[in-house]
């Protein structure tokens, strides 16, 4: 976990197909530019917390800058397994555990329950 600011994170900790980025600020001038660069180096899960109307503006800002629609198709939100979690840490849990399901390859899209 990095808390400085993208631009000076990804100039000294390069993204790769091992990395898993999660972008948690609600504010596109922070989140915007490591989603694009996750997404442009192939990191295995790329995710942005938000409700499904902030993640809509954040593809219509996207779309504008040209990235591809399949290429917006990879970003998880909102972010995290439904596991009806409700308190900061059940989120974490479900974004984890979402996190985990993507590096194993397995899909934990519409995941209701049982063995994932």
């Amino acid at each position: 976990m990095l808390k400085d600011w993208p631009e000076e994170t990804l100039s000294v900790r390069p993204l790769d197909r091992y990395t898993a980025l999660v972008a948690v600020t609600h504010d596109p001038k922070i989140d915007d530019h490591p989603i694009r660069a996750a997404l442009t180096a192939g990191c295995f899960y790329v995710g942005a917390l938000g409700s499904r109307m902030t993640h809509a503006a954040r593809v219509e800002r996207l779309r504008a800058a040209g990235v591809a629609e399949e290429t917006i198709a990879q970003i998880r939100a909102p972010i995290g397994l439904d596991i009806g979690a409700a308190s900061p840490a059940e989120i974490a849990v479900a974004i984890l555990a979402e996190i985990i399901c993507a590096r194993r390859r397995r899909s934990s899209n519409d995941h209701s329950g049982g063995t994932i």
